[in-house]
């Protein structure tokens, strides 16, 4: 969410920036919601005002026997006018509050300005994509004639979008897995959290997938929306605030990322300044409904419902935040290069990057059977934008609460990255090479082939 003191300063300049990635801030509808918020406000303060000077006026007309009928009439009249105000200010707080959800983050001052993809900056590459002496074959053949990539098992299990793994390409989707966390906890200093899969309405609303993307997302009805008596009354004997109880969600959302539960961590907490950086590495499974991308990659594992990513967050202080998103997304560039995989570095433009984000970094790497390369990472810098939604703060030497920044970053999607292995690593012959960084985790395997 934007600093509404921002807005409030300059409207019309949030706008401006805004325009760079394509959103259409309604500057007349914030200006006319908060022309009437500061008039209630002050109405509002001067009625208040007024009853403590009656009320101080009444005593001192007691203390001399004066009649103060009409005076306690008039504050009387002045209290139901405050209470009025004050639920009017109320609902213009979060009419405000409900237009500034739906408001994108603003863009990084180097962030190029761009409408869509093509705008897009590469900064580097690494590898060279090598030549085959054979026709190359993508992943879905490839797995398939492994007898290893199930697709019709899965759409008969569940429908279309998802995935059957079996023998060792399973064991190399979870030895990928193992991998990676391995490279972030031991080398790059990240604290592996295990988080849960499902998430309450605050958790989205805190990152920033609600309320804009609700369709995006697989929502889940939960069964203890009216509890029993007993179910009351236990809760009230153990005294749990029910407001902060999981079970008393209408409905839960499963995660589109590792992200949501992991950021959340810190929602409405006050970490000590010297406990910065925090640094967490989660592996999950994402769901996503993929709304809106009818038609688009759907042959094999390139876009699915449900697939599995390794992700990276870290919560620093305002002034680190920019280097952190260089060394975040260095830790995901070092798990391509110790597989092997080419793959090159794309600064988004304002038009292409994501809601939350203030900048992003996607790294894609190398697919023969695509002759291009394709996203298999997103690294981005929140800022203060989700810290904000979640008010997530760290104290300050002067022991001042301030919102910290928060970014994030695949490192890597596991299915991708086992995509590009596949179709970098296949064989003339139908086997598929096991890069050599992944054999100790494949108990000494260094070949993929048919049963």
């Amino acid at each position: 969410m934007l600093d509404i003191q921002l807005l409030r300063k300059d409207a019309v300049l949030v706008a401006e920036r805004l325009a760079a990635r394509g959103f259409a801030f309604d500057t007349a509808r914030f200006e006319t919601l908060e022309a009437e918020r500061k008039t209630i406000q002050t109405r509002t303060q001067e009625a208040q005002s007024r009853r403590n000077t009656l009320s101080k006026q009444i005593g001192m007309m007691k203390g001399k026997g004066e009649d103060t009928t009409a005076v306690m009439a008039e504050v009387a009249g002045l209290g139901d006018e405050q209470k009025q105000l004050e639920t009017r200010l109320s609902e213009l707080q979060a009419e405000l509050n409900d237009f500034l959800m739906g408001v994108p983050n603003l863009p990084h001052e180097s962030v190029a300005v761009g409408k869509d993809e093509t705008a897009n900056v590469e900064v580097s590459r690494w590898g060279t994509p090598k030549t085959f002496d054979f026709p190359v074959r993508d992943h879905v053949d490839i797995g398939e004639s492994l007898g290893q990539l199930d697709f019709e098992a899965a759409v008969k299990i569940t429908g279309s979008r998802f995935t059957v793994m079996k023998g060792g390409l399973a064991r190399l989707h979870r030895a990928l897995a193992q991998f990676m966390l391995d490279v972030h906890t031991a080398e790059h200093g990240y604290t592996e959290v295990y988080v849960p899969y499902l998430v309450n309405a605050d958790s989205m609303r805190g990152t920033g997938q609600l309320p804009k993307f609700e369709e995006d997302l697989f929502k889940v009805p939960f069964g203890l929306e009216d509890p029993s008596a007993a179910e009351q009354a236990r809760i009230a004997a153990v005294g749990v605030d029910s407001s902060r109880e999981p079970v008393r969600q209408k409905h839960f959302y499963l995660i589109p990322t590792a992200e949501v539960p992991v950021t959340n961590l810190l929602r409405d907490e006050i970490v000590a300044a010297e406990a910065l950086p925090l640094k967490f590495v989660a592996h999950t499974p994402c769901f996503r409904s993929e709304a809106g991308s009818y038609g688009r990659d759907t042959r094999g594992m390139i876009r699915q419902h449900q697939f599995d990513k390794v992700e990276l967050v870290q919560m620093v202080k305002p002034e680190d935040s920019y280097a952190a998103l260089e060394s975040l997304t260095a830790n995901a560039e070092t798990i391509l290069q110790k597989l092997g995989l080419p793959y090159r570095k794309m600064a988004l433009c304002s038009g292409d990057m994501g809601f939350s984000s203030a900048k992003t970094y996607d790294l894609e790497v190398w697919l023969p059977a695509q002759n291009t390369y394709r996203e298999i990472s997103s690294c981005s810098n929140f800022e203060t934008f989700q810290a904000r939604r979640m008010q997530a703060r760290f104290k300050t030497g002067q022991g001042k609460p301030e919102l910290l920044h928060t970014l994030n970053g695949s490192g890597l999607a596991v299915g991708r990255t086992l995509v590009a292995i596949l179709e970098n690593y296949q064989n003339a012959d139908g086997s598929v090479t096991v890069p050599e960084a992944l054999r100790p985790w494949m108990g000494g395997i260094d070949r993929l082939t048919t049963a």
